[in-house]
């Protein structure tokens, strides 16, 4: 099951008072809950002696098992609004020395594919690592760790059920795209996202970690926010291209980060793309998008240069054969990123 599932299904169900569906009629709490068929979240009514609370209910259980599963297990709470309907912060079970948000002001930068890379170089230098796909609109870990096919089992840790991260490369990964079907698009309120990114972080098996790394959405939203809320982020690192319209938005990231209100040390500037080099002219540098462009940036608001890493075939083929090029030991590109995570 997925929030969406959930929320479908609610549409069929109506309020008697004012014939409007629960979610037309906003009674559904942005707190969905979900480990395999059973299902929490709930319901806002006006009053706590509401004449249509107990049919309501009912009527919520009836159209999970019908719109979605028999086998569904509603646990469904009663909220009023004279209430405070803050759902009860949990303190995440992540137990990382570091934990580090990898961040773009846009997309189409390669901040996945420098994520994906940047774990596997961790691993490789014997570090536990752990990585969490945040981008909810577009999950592209599966396919990068060629484990599209993959399914988190739950696991029983200290009386509590757990989803168990996938491991893969010597990475521990999780991913909305485990969750949901790869052909459809996933769209959900900020708030529905965000509780979906809380499970991942709350409800996993993550064990002891060395780092943490967390493959943002690209720009700013409330995904941000929720992230610096549920965790006590080491740093973050900004990935931009050279291009003068990818630094106007990697601008704009290091400030988000910098604002009082989050405050989370900047560890680094990375510059994708930083130059083109063909496979048969390996000494060779042509500058498509601009020339150190990231590198001005990270001089003029003094913050690291973590690295410039080209634009060559091997990356981009080794990202969507779902085999980043880190794991090629002694590949050039694979020696960029191993400097990157030795900088880092």
């Amino acid at each position: 099951m997925y929030p969406q599932q959930i929320i479908d299904a609610l549409r069929h169900v109506r309020y008697p008072g004012t014939g409007k569906d629960l979610i037309e009629s906003g009674m559904l709490e942005d707190d969905i809950r979900i480990s395999g068929y059973e299902v929490s979240f709930s319901l806002i009514f006006q009053k706590d002696n509401d004449p249509f609370q107990k049919s309501v209910v009912k009527a919520t259980e009836a159209a999970l098992k019908t719109y979605i599963d028999p086998n569904v297990v509603a646990n469904i709470h009663v909220k009023y609004i004279s209430q405070n309907t803050k759902v009860e912060n949990r303190k995440p079970t992540i137990h990382a020395k570091h934990i580090i948000a990898v961040h773009s002001g846009k997309g189409g930068v390669g901040k996945s594919t420098v994520t994906s890379n940047l774990a596997i170089a961790l691993a490789n230098h014997g570090y536990n690592v752990g990585l969490l796909d945040a981008d909810i609109h577009g999950p592209s870990m599966p396919k990068m760790f060629q484990t599209e096919g993959c399914r988190p089992v739950s696991v029983e840790v200290d009386g509590r059920t757990l989803i168990e991260p996938i491991e893969q490369y010597g990475v521990k990964m999780l991913s909305i795209g485990f969750f949901v079907d790869p052909e459809q698009a996933v769209v959900w309120r900020g708030g529905m996202a965000s509780n979906a990114l809380k499970q991942l972080i709350q409800d996993a098996n993550w064990g002891e970690l060395d780092y943490f790394l967390i493959d943002l959405p690209p720009g700013t939203s409330d995904i941000h926010l929720t992230l610096v809320g549920e965790l006590q982020l080491t740093g973050a690192i900004v990935v931009t291209t050279p291009q003068p319209v990818a630094l106007i938005d990697a601008r704009k990231g290091v400030d988000m980060f910098h604002n009082e209100k989050i405050n989370v040390p900047v560890l680094g500037i990375i510059e994708n793309m930083a130059w083109f080099t063909p496979a048969e002219l390996p000494e060779n540098k042509y500058y498509i998008f601009g020339r150190d462009g990231g590198k001005r940036l990270a001089e003029e608001l003094q913050v690291p240069l973590l690295g410039q890493i080209p634009l060559v075939q091997s990356i981009r083929e080794g990202g969507d054969e779902g085999t980043p090029i880190a794991m090629q030991t002694g590949h050039p590109a694979a020696t960029i990123f191993d400097e990157i995570a030795s900088k880092l």
